[in-house]
């Protein structure tokens, strides 16, 4: 106990922020761990850029911040056809965007389309091709965009056509991928119009300041339906990547709430076990979290474009070591890539550990003891614990496999960019559920599917996906999603999944409105600093 304290106090005293912000703050500080790629729904991707858009958009619905069932949001109310095929929105008629020009049907209809504009590259695109016409329209097939089936019944009416019953589908017009973006001002400025100086928003909040790799600051906006309910006038995202860093902020009291982020790997355990609080009162949470870390492979990339190769890889991982003495977390370690907790699904084991097995298949592969494997580079984002991790493999595979592994380490933005573009041959990744459904773990891997990004294409694969859309039995549904699920981690192998995450949140005890959920969705609407130092996590209802 005492030797954490020291360590502690020695990471204050080298540094702190506390006293020398001089800008306009927020009221509270919350670590976002990471640089936003962007601030247009349309084209981001990643967990911190969906934090941020959350607060700054809000789309036909939102979610329950624990149970996260959907609830009202631009849309007030909505119906669903007997089919279960036609949704019709009712929108708010009291909705404006923050510069104060009125938010219409018009305005979801033109967003959606951007979505799927082939032009734009939205890597999320997929998330509304079960809407009719959608897929076919992103990829080209189509042209006219009045075959796809959305309608503009009038200013206060949205109604849309899908082409099977899709159970999921009210989570996903609250998820940020669906968020209207404003006609009048992305026509403007084109690929500009969500810098700081142009945005223009609808949601909880508006963007103020920018400081970029150090933090944004946004603000309770006027304009807002629900303003009444938006207890924070104003809050600081910190955008810096040293988790030390992060971690020194919340020690100080200069950040009020951090996961994982913020908490450097060799202090987790302490930070769970209480004994952050002894340098200042803090709260910490640990909840199951539906999110997989796992590694990605570039199948056109020899020697990874052999199945026997990426088996064997997957083989001689042990990811009980990287969970035991890197994450510490209590994370799971699994061969999975669906996490457990979801209802009527049980998750599919892939290749687990068995190094004999893994040696026998690189031999067959031909390349007995590893002789003659060629060079392979492993890529990751900047970060202590993903360079743990990358050095606990690279060290397995060397052990196991007699290969050796390099390892590049990049910057957040520029790890995506080449992932994206698939300019890496292994790479860390991770996958959080958009939705508390299996096909949200299981679609994203269709040929040419924009989060796909290993070149795995499966006919039978992209045939059984769409198989579970139209199944309306759910039990059968299941089924169908688990022989997905099979085919990825026992037969073909583009990820090898490592383990499943759990939310760790470590919070000033005044901060109010933290939510606990299985996607660990931040709804920074209902966050509030309560001055009375009472220690309660307020639900929704306490907050408004």
């Amino acid at each position: 106990m005492k030797r954490l304290s020291r360590s502690l106090t020695l990471m204050i005293s080298a540094f702190s922020l506390a006293g020398c912000i001089t800008y306009e703050r927020g009221e509270f500080a919350v670590v976002l761990g990471t640089e936003p790629q962007s601030l247009d729904p349309a084209i981001v991707t990643g967990v911190p850029e969906g934090r941020v858009i959350r607060a700054l958009f809000e789309g036909l619905t939102t979610s329950d911040p624990v149970t996260l069932a959907p609830l009202p949001g631009v849309a007030e109310r909505w119906e669903v056809s007997e089919d279960r095929r036609t949704y019709t929105f009712f929108l708010r008629k009291n909705v404006t965007w923050s510069d104060g020009v009125p938010l219409t049907a018009h305005d979801f209809d033109y967003s959606w389309e951007r979505v799927l504009r082939p032009q734009t590259g939205a890597e999320y695109g997929y998330m509304l091709w079960y809407i009719q016409g959608a897929e076919q329209y992103q990829k080209g097939k189509i042209e006219d965009w009045s075959q796809v089936g959305t309608e503009v019944v009038d200013d206060h009416t949205f109604r849309v056509s899908l082409t099977y019953p899709t159970p999921f589908f009210l989570h996903i017009t609250s998820f940020y991928t669906a968020s209207p973006v404003p006609p009048h001002v992305v026509d403007e400025y084109a690929d500009r119009w969500a810098r700081q100086e142009n945005i223009v928003t609808n949601g909880p909040f508006y963007l103020a300041d920018w400081r970029h790799r150090e933090r944004l600051l946004i603000k309770r906006s006027e304009s807002y339906w629900d303003r009444e309910n938006v207890k924070s006038s104003a809050i600081d995202l910190l955008t810096v990547e040293s988790i030390p860093t992060n971690f020194n902020m919340v020690l100080t009291g200069a950040a009020h709430w951090t996961d994982k982020n913020g908490i450097p790997g060799q202090f987790v355990t302490n930070v769970l076990a209480g004994e952050a609080a002894r340098v200042r009162p803090l709260d910490v949470r640990r909840r199951p979290y539906l999110g997989t870390y796992f590694v990605r492979c570039n199948m056109d990339k020899p020697p990874l474009d052999d199945v026997r190769v990426r088996k064997a890889l997957s083989l001689a991982i042990d990811r009980a070591q990287i969970t035991r003495f890197v994450t510490r977390g209590g994370e799971v370690p699994t061969s999975s890539f669906v996490p457990t907790g979801i209802p009527g699904y049980e998750p599919v084991p892939g290749m687990d550990f068995d190094p004999e097995r893994a040696r026998a298949l690189l031999a067959e592969a031909g390349f007995p003891n590893g002789e003659g494997f060629p060079r392979i580079v492993y890529l990751f984002n900047t970060s202590e614990q993903h360079k743990s991790i990358a050095e606990v493999l690279q060290a397995q595979w060397k052990e196991h496999l007699n290969i050796q592994i390099e390892l590049e380490n990049q910057e957040w933005q520029v790890y995506l960019d080449n992932q994206t573009n698939r300019r890496y041959q292994i790479s860390r990744s991770a996958w959080i559920g958009d939705y508390p459904d299996p096909n949200t773990f299981l679609d994203m891997w269709v040929t040419d599917g924009g989060n796909n990004r290993t070149g795995f294409s499966h006919a039978q694969y992209d045939s059984l996906i769409s198989a579970a859309a139209a199944e309306s039995d759910p039990e059968r549904r299941m089924e169908i999603l688990a022989t997905c699920e099979e085919i990825l981690v026992q037969q073909e192998l583009p990820i090898f999944p490592i383990y499943y995450y759990v939310s760790i949140h470590l919070a000033d005890p005044r901060l109010r409105g933290v939510q606990d959920n299985v996607l660990d969705k931040m709804m920074l609407k209902w966050f509030y600093l309560d001055e009375s130092g009472e220690t309660i996590v307020a639900s929704p209802e306490e907050a408004s």
